[in-house]
């Protein structure tokens, strides 16, 4: 576990549309020697098939590419995508294309991978391949598919209210390289590149992010925000150097409270980190995705980066999750921690067998129990014999 590490970046004081909140973040070195430029797609219905039988299918409609120079000296040239954009009619049938990763090499520089959706794999894939023992009360189904399939809705960027109008009138700060994405003054996202260029040039990507459910209702229901207001004392400044001064010293001071108090959910939790490729000259980035320890009550992001060895970001994309998603892989890390036996299970979160069936049952899960088992969960009944190992 592990925390998110954006030294070099500092944040500016937020701009203001509405319920949005856009809080610039600029980079004072940017990084040369790694840059991301965007991919568009035709067919923006993706299948990813591993080889295995099963597939991952999503609404994708672009996708990056990360170049990196083995010098440090290469330059990226924009322009260049799979196909120009265009206005498809309303009943033109979108069709799959298939991919055999979501993270794919492009020659021997260059990287191609889905935006988000490297993190999305990684939450819809947690424990999921089931109870590891048959216990009494779960089906054979549930051991020998596991939780296949599951599915999480998300609301494209576009529908966000405000979102829209808030990055058309947003000024882009010199130097910046990311911004944070706040609804009602909660995070809903962060997106971080390595350099200025990139981020000019993936400004308006944001509109086609996923967002989550908690996200959107904020942004829809959401009164005007507070804007940032900078306060400086007029008998304590008697020349231009001592205004200078104060005014350096307001950027400070609402940079440090950006990352203590709007900030802190993102940046103070732990995370586990999965590698999933080494990339620039002597592999020294890392793309991973990240998971959150899953704790109710609490803001959860899941998400992806590029980082160097030394941890530090170069890249960054993250998601809100809602208070039901949070719910649902809080409830699938206690089973599998306690080896999906229920009344195990059950008596570390302080309930009853009865009532962890029905929160199962709530979290969509409950095709994978016995029929029996939620029947008696539905009369409030539990039978009170031990679980009995059956198989492996």
């Amino acid at each position: 576990m592990t925390q998110l590490d954006l030294t070099g970046l500092t944040a500016e004081p937020a701009q203001v549309w509405g319920g949005i909140r856009l809080v610039p973040l600029v980079r004072e070195t940017p990084i040369t020697d790694l840059r991301l430029r965007r991919d568009l797609f035709t067919d923006a219905w993706m299948a990813v098939e591993p080889g295995d039988g099963s597939y991952y299918a999503s609404y994708i409609p672009h996708g990056f590419v990360a170049d990196w120079a083995r010098d440090g000296k290469w330059q990226a040239a924009y322009g260049t995508q799979l196909c120009d954009e265009y206005d498809q009619p309303d009943d033109t049938p979108v069709h799959a294309i298939p991919m055999r990763r979501l993270v794919q090499r492009a020659g021997s520089r260059r990287l191609r991978f889905l935006p988000l959706h490297l993190a999305l794999e990684g939450y819809l894939a947690l424990h999921f391949g089931g109870p590891s023992v048959l216990w009494e009360e779960w089906a054979k189904r549930a051991v020998s598919r596991g939780l296949s399939p599951r599915a999480e809705m998300a609301y494209v960027g576009a529908s966000v209210e405000g979102l829209d109008e808030a990055l058309r009138i947003f000024e882009i700060h010199p130097g910046q390289c990311g911004v944070m994405v706040y609804t009602a003054d909660a995070l809903a996202a962060a997106f971080v590149v390595p350099h200025p260029d990139d981020y000019r040039a993936l400004h308006s990507s944001l509109l086609q992010d996923l967002y989550g459910e908690l996200v959107y209702q904020h942004a829809y229901y959401s009164p005007p925000v507070r804007e940032f207001t900078a306060v400086i004392e007029d008998a304590r400044v008697s020349d231009l150097a001592g205004l200078r001064s104060a005014a350096l010293g307001q950027l400070d001071a609402w940079a440090e409270d950006h990352d203590r108090h709007l900030a802190g959910g993102l940046l103070d939790e732990s995370y586990e980190i999965t590698q999933l490729r080494r990339m620039g000259a002597a592999g020294r980035y890392r793309l991973s995705r990240f998971l959150p320890p899953f704790a109710l009550h609490r803001e959860q992001h899941i998400g992806e980066t590029i980082t160097d060895l030394k941890g530090r970001v170069a890249y960054l994309k993250s998601m809100r999750l809602s208070e039901n998603q949070v719910r649902r892989g809080h409830l699938l890390s206690q089973l599998a921690r306690y080896d999906w036996n229920l009344e195990d299970t059950a008596a570390a979160l302080g309930s009853s067998p009865v009532e962890l069936v029905r929160r199962i049952r709530s979290a969509g899960f409950d095709g994978l129990l016995k029929r029996h088992v939620v029947e008696a969960a539905q009369r409030g009944r539990w039978d009170g014999r031990p679980s009995s190992r059956q198989g492996g």
